[in-house]
């Protein structure tokens, strides 16, 4: 056990939920339950009543505590529930919380401040299936890999303790908490730290428009935490407007950044995010980030189906006073139609003329910018030319557009191999920031399917609700849809290592290394002072499109042809940089070319 009089320096942004040390071996416990009359704090197996005020606030200040200790909260009725501001969990959802020392990790990189954006290439990953072992140890080893290959920002699927031990994260219910399953917070900042030193970026994904379905006892102890009018997708709406929960929300995001040295955050589906407050909690999220660690460079990412650009203004200079950049869904969109031809659900939108939204969404940002949905038949969208290219995160798979599909296929197993190099080509030389998926730079085909561990009514509500989702869908009936509770169905999602040991794998890894150190050479010199109404649509046809950018500092342009046949290069400003398969008169099919310039 470590020494109490150890825990001497304490957080930089004192929390109002939860288990805080403000002294050594001193502990304030806090629990927002205007739900409950009375509260017993239990902790390392002793009971003590718990003082409340008026507002539905409980405390209690407890000394000699020592971290690790084992506390949970016990309600009036008897039933035994764990902190919704827990650090860490010694197990599942419904066990007992741990007491966190701050300061038992020991920083080999604390004065990290950092990389610039414009030199993002961001590399999604779930820690559960980037490795064999799946947890935090076990990723550091492959930083170096990482580093080496030309990759500046992980991207970590949530880890905010949800329930079971297998799943995507996006259903977690102790936003606080890493998840057990990964390692101890410990653990986390250990992979954070080693990233810095091989000078790779952190960012998370963290999800603060609802809570899982296990393990949320929210509305037992504060009923006034969700809209009873309102709800989400995936569950209850969270009242943001009410304080208590307003700082949940708000001390959370800080909290991670602060905490594990994060250098960013990703939010997740904030369209969900439905705030009535006089400022948007999005707003007062990104607005105290920015005032409170002004030391280092940090990133803010949102994914938003509206197609907004309101959360993402430009300063005069180029800097981002809120929020970072978006996550381009449009561009995936039009990709994957323009490569597969599927025009079911959400890609219906992009089934006319895919090449001509492609071309819009490289040159202006989003495909839709007002125009009317014809899936929804709703306007959606707002002009986004404006924008500069490094405030879109584009990509052409990832968890989501793999993971939502029945059998889970990468875009490799869709589109074919040659056709998908040409479009990584493109993501990657383009201007905007590009976002692999794990697994992506080396071809892999393993599938990334949808798991949970779910068990009793739950388990069986999931599965019936997956199979439901894919009726109809040719190829994919309810019975061929994998148990997103079965253990194989986690064991088949996770990356085949042994690929890169292949012809094909070392193939592919070669490729997307040329294409990354020339990102670096080339592109992002360009970036700095990007500003908006720089691209251009030169031409699109049938499987064709061709656009070209004119920055400050120089001119890019490229051609793609994944049409099936030859099509003549237009008029492109600057000399060649990048030619795949080979450079010729005509681009063939599955083909790229791409040509940069001085600034005239």
């Amino acid at each position: 056990m470590s020494d109490l009089n150890a825990v001497t320096e304490f957080r930089a942004f004192p929390k109002t939920w939860g288990a805080e040390y403000v002294a050594a071996g001193e502990v304030r416990f806090r629990l927002w339950a205007p739900g409950q009359e009375i509260v017993t704090l239990r902790l390392n197996g002793d009971d003590t009543e718990m003082s409340r005020s008026d507002d539905g606030w409980f405390e209690l200040l407890a000394t000699g505590i020592a971290p690790g200790s084992e506390y949970s909260y016990v309600l009036a009725d008897g039933t035994v529930v764990p902190d919704p501001a827990s650090r860490g969990q010694k197990d599942g959802v419904n066990g007992p919380s741990l007491v966190i020392d701050p300061t038992s990790y020991t920083w080999q990189h604390a004065e990290w401040p950092g990389r610039p954006w414009e030199e993002t290439v961001v590399y999604e990953l779930h820690i559960g299936t980037f490795t064999e072992q799946g947890t935090f140890k076990a990723a550091i080893e492959k930083l170096p890999y990482l580093a080496e290959l030309g990759i500046t920002m992980i991207e970590v699927m949530p880890v905010a303790h949800f329930g079971g031990d297998r799943g995507w994260g996006y259903d977690g219910v102790l936003l606080y908490a890493p998840h057990a399953a990964y390692g101890p917070p410990e653990d986390f900042k250990a992979f954070i730290d080693a990233a810095h030193g091989h000078g790779l970026t952190v960012v998370l994904d963290i999800v603060l428009n609802h809570f899982g379905p296990e393990g949320n006892y929210l509305p037992l102890l504060a009923p006034d935490f969700f809209l009873k009018e309102k709800t989400t997708p995936w569950g209850a709406a969270i009242a943001y407007d009410v304080e208590p929960v307003r700082r949940y929300i708000t001390e959370c995001a800080l909290y991670w950044l602060e905490e594990f040295h994060l250098d960013g955050l990703r939010f997740d589906a904030i369209d969900q995010i439905d705030d009535s407050s006089e400022k948007h909690v999005l707003i007062e999220i990104a607005e105290r980030i920015r005032a409170e660690i002004p030391e280092r460079a940090i990133h803010l990412t949102t994914e938003d189906s509206r197609n907004v650009t309101f959360l993402h203004p430009r300063a005069e200079d180029g800097r981002a006073p809120l929020f970072t950049a978006e996550w381009n869904d449009d561009l995936h969109n039009a990709a994957h139609v323009f490569a597969t031809g599927e025009t079911h659900a959400y890609y219906e939108d992009f089934a006319k003329e895919p090449e001509k939204l492609v071309a819009r969404a490289l040159a202006e940002g989003f495909a839709y910018q007002g125009e009317t949905s014809p899936q929804t038949g709703k306007k959606r969208g707002v002009q986004s030319l404006d924008q500069p290219p490094v405030a879109f995160v584009d990509f052409i798979q990832n968890h989501d557009q793999v993971g939502n599909r029945a059998q889970g296929e990468r875009l490799i197993e869709l589109a074919g191999a040659d056709r998908v190099k040409a479009l990584l080509a493109m993501l990657i030389l383009s201007p905007h920031i590009p976002l692999l998926f794990m697994g992506e730079e080396y071809g892999e085909t393993n599938p990334f399917l949808f798991f949970t561990d779910f068990h009793g009514d739950l388990a069986k509500a999931v599965r019936d609700g997956r199979r439901k989702e894919f009726e109809g869908h040719a190829g994919h009936e309810g019975e061929t849809v994998p148990d997103p509770n079965a253990q194989k169905t986690f064991d088949v999602s996770k990356l085949d290592w042994k690929k890169l040991k292949a012809a094909d794998g070392r193939d592919w890894l070669e490729f997307t290394k040329t294409l990354l150190k020339l990102r670096q050479e080339i592109v992002v010199p360009l970036l700095g002072s990007a500003r908006g109404r720089s691209g251009k649509v030169l031409k699109a046809d049938k499987g064709f499109l061709a656009v070209s950018w004119d920055f400050p500092d120089g001119k890019l342009s490229m051609a793609i042809n994944i049409g099936a046949k030859a099509q003549a290069t237009p008029d492109m400003p600057g000399k060649a940089i990048f030619a795949w398969p080979e450079q010729a008169k005509d681009l063939p099919p599955n083909s790229i070319l791409v040509r940069a310039g001085a600034a005239e």
